[in-house]
């Protein structure tokens, strides 16, 4: 028993049965069990009870034993003072002070069912791929469970973007901008690639869009790669770097994207050059992004993006590659960039106009294949169908949030697994 999980059965009223009664065998009616409270003080405030035909009300302390209002220097706080009820998982000590002021203690442990701490104690020593899993039971999702997480995902987000928007005053394309070369980055290089875009002013990417070759000469030179050219491009893309930096006066910033642990594909040189490509290729690449109402029509925005030629057969500078193919995005790679940067950026510009905004990104999410990684497969082999999009991001999100954390006790599937073979009122 810990005090967080006695926390928990008070304030869900999980108990076998409602008899109670004080130490001194009186019997208590809880009129009103409380709010619980998660900062300093009494555990729960402002709740009722009846005792000997008398209505107290006032707050309510709990401990897993009598003896920790001492250890916890309750006497002289006076946050304690209008305490009118003292709860204990065991009652192992008298305190003076307490039954002088007339006020009683409620021992839980025969009130509390036995399957529930041992569910409890599987869920926090378990080493397997969620706590739960060896008492876990696929029918008892919540209702609506995947569109609740998916959304508090979204507000996440949104909440960061705002924070950007505020940085760049409001512009939703310099954003988007910072906000996809994070995403291109992925894990290895998503700070720095961020960094790199934000270092860069957009209006100066708006002005040289239309030249690719210089797009990429202005990521590969503020990238750090252009200082000893390789081969004749490589001397191009240094001649084009040295004249934009001059011309729109760029900071001396070098940001070194690493290679390490990562595949060929998925190099910085590759995903640099992809970048380019798509903001060559689109105009107004946001206001697009805005208008769309079908997941298809976001795939039909990305499916033509690749790097340019000189990639076709290398991964990185003046080396040639045995493989020599056009180095597009592929579909698993669009999907990344759809539900980590573009949904959340429709959302984020919608939610405050448009009260239909949420049920229509959830339909995006719901016409998006699943993810396949060992998350979603872990879910799957415990009976969780994952088909879309909508439920992977749910169940991602999930266990990076609550099973990872082992946050049991503030997760809906925990609360009903641990409320089931219990009888609340």
């Amino acid at each position: 028993m810990t005090e967080k999980l006695l926390q928990y059965l008070w304030n869900y009223k999980i108990f076998s049965r409602f008899d109670f009664k004080n130490t001194a065998g009186d019997p208590v009616e809880i009129l009103d069990f409380g709010k619980w409270n998660t900062d300093a003080g009494p555990d729960f405030l402002a709740g009722k009870i009846k005792i000997n035909g008398v209505v107290f009300a006032g707050n309510i302390e709990l401990h897993v034993k009598s003896s920790d209002w001492i250890f916890h220097n309750h006497s002289i706080d006076p946050n304690y003072r209008n305490i009118i009820l003292h709860v204990v998982f065991q009652h192992d000590l008298e305190i003076p002070e307490l039954t002088a002021q007339n006020i009683p203690t409620l021992e839980l442990k025969d009130h509390i069912d036995t399957a529930v701490l041992w569910k409890y104690e599987k869920l926090m020593s378990g080493t397997q791929f969620i706590p739960c899993e060896q008492i876990f039971d696929p029918n008892k999702i919540p209702v609506h469970f995947h569109e609740s997480n998916v959304l508090r995902r979204l507000e996440e987000k949104s909440a960061e973007l705002e924070q950007s928007l505020i940085q760049f005053k409001n512009n939703f394309e310099a954003v988007l901008f910072h906000s996809l070369a994070y995403s291109f980055g992925l894990k290895v290089n998503a700070f720095i690639f961020r960094q790199l875009a934000e270092s860069i002013d957009f209006t100066v990417l708006n002005k040289i869009r239309q030249n690719r070759t210089q797009l990429e000469a202005l990521f590969f030179g503020t990238a750090g790669w252009l200082d000893k050219p390789k081969d004749e491009q490589m001397e191009i893309w240094k001649r084009e770097f040295n004249f934009i930096s001059t011309k729109f006066n760029l900071p001396d910033l070098k940001f070194r994207p690493k290679f390490s642990r990562l595949r060929p594909p998925n190099f910085p040189t590759i995903r640099l050059s992809q970048l380019a490509g798509l903001y060559h290729q689109h105009q107004n690449l946001f206001s697009k992004i805005i208008r769309v109402t079908k997941a298809e029509e976001l795939f039909d925005l990305l499916k033509d993006v690749k790097a340019s030629e000189y990639w076709d057969n290398r991964f990185n500078f003046g080396k040639i590659s045995s493989v020599d193919q056009p180095k597009n995005l592929t579909k698993d790679f669009m999907e990344l960039i759809i539900l980590n940067t573009l949904l959340p950026l429709k959302y984020t510009y919608h939610k405050h106009h448009r009260e239909e905004t949420a049920d229509e990104i959830l339909s995006f999410y719901k016409n998006i294949p699943t993810e396949k990684n060992t998350v979603t497969e872990g879910w799957k082999n415990l009976g969780i169908k994952c088909s879309t999009s909508l439920e992977s991001q749910s169940l991602i999100y999930h266990f990076k949030h609550s099973c990872e954390q082992k946050n049991c006790l503030n997760c809906s599937i925990g609360f009903k697994l641990l409320k089931e073979p219990s009888h609340a009122r």
